[in-house]
């Protein structure tokens, strides 16, 4: 299919929408958020499941959280909606629908959409903020090794909550998972997680963790995507009881 002029149309549609796919009231608790427990079951609970190996990349893991926080919303990629027939909620579906071409990323559809030349037609596109080139590279190498769905434990013996930093144990799970809905110029609930000082303000005051670890009274997070693995949720515990630090 052609890649850019579908992809144009996507999401010049999902920009529309996004004020819609996107929407809830930060992180809770409030007044007007519904509660939410934690009703969708943690993979990784480091009961001595097979380690994951760190030149390895995991769909589950690393690639389906970028894609539910920034593709598969209301309006977009989401089962509902199917934009183009293209549903990135699951391994399996994003291998059904999305091109995704094993071992040749220059022949996948899903890469070529967000590494486009132009940036009209480039995914993400404005006003919504651009993947990364890290989270561009963590897919790239995805469908090098394979586009395979292995599993791992993240949590299994090798869980390292010592000496957390922001820059680089904590900001790549908030950029993977939060910053689809919580950046940009018109942030839900008005939180932007972009930057240090706004993780740092709702970890501080408990509404991150409380999100995050899908505690009663708050709105669970990521915002209608899985919870995030055991050992991700621990890091970012650690981090806020050394207070938060911009390290």
């Amino acid at each position: 299919m052609k890649i850019s002029s579908y992809w144009m149309l996507l999401f010049m549609t999902g920009t529309i929408l996004l004020s819609f796919s996107c929407k809830h009231n930060g992180l809770g608790p409030l007044d007007d958020d519904p509660i939410i427990t934690d009703t969708i079951p943690n993979d990784t609970t480091g009961t001595g499941g097979t380690p994951c190996d760190p030149n390895v990349v995991y769909f589950d893991l690393e690639i389906l959280p970028i894609l539910q926080s920034r593709c598969a919303f209301s309006g977009c990629h989401n089962e509902a909606s199917a934009q183009n027939g293209v549903v990135l909620t699951s391994y399996q579906k994003v291998m059904q629908t999305a091109d995704v071409s094993p071992f040749n990323p220059n022949e996948s559809d899903l890469y070529k959409a967000i590494t486009d030349d132009d940036p009209e037609d480039r995914m993400p596109q404005s006003p919504n903020a651009p993947l990364s080139q890290d989270q561009i590279d963590l897919i790239r190498k995805w469908i090098v090794q394979g586009a395979q769905n292995l599993e791992c434990d993240a949590s299994a013996g090798q869980c390292n909550t010592q000496n957390m930093s922001f820059a680089n144990d904590i900001r790549p799970i908030i950029q993977n998972a939060c910053q689809g809905c919580h950046s940009g110029t018109a942030p839900s609930g008005g939180i932007n997680l972009s930057a240090h000082n706004g993780v740092a303000a709702v970890a501080n005051n408990g509404r991150l963790y409380g999100a995050i670890a899908r505690q009663p009274g708050f709105v669970a997070m990521p915002f209608g995507g899985n919870q995030l693995p055991q050992c991700s949720v621990d890091k970012i515990k650690a981090w806020i009881d050394a207070g938060a630090p911009n390290n």
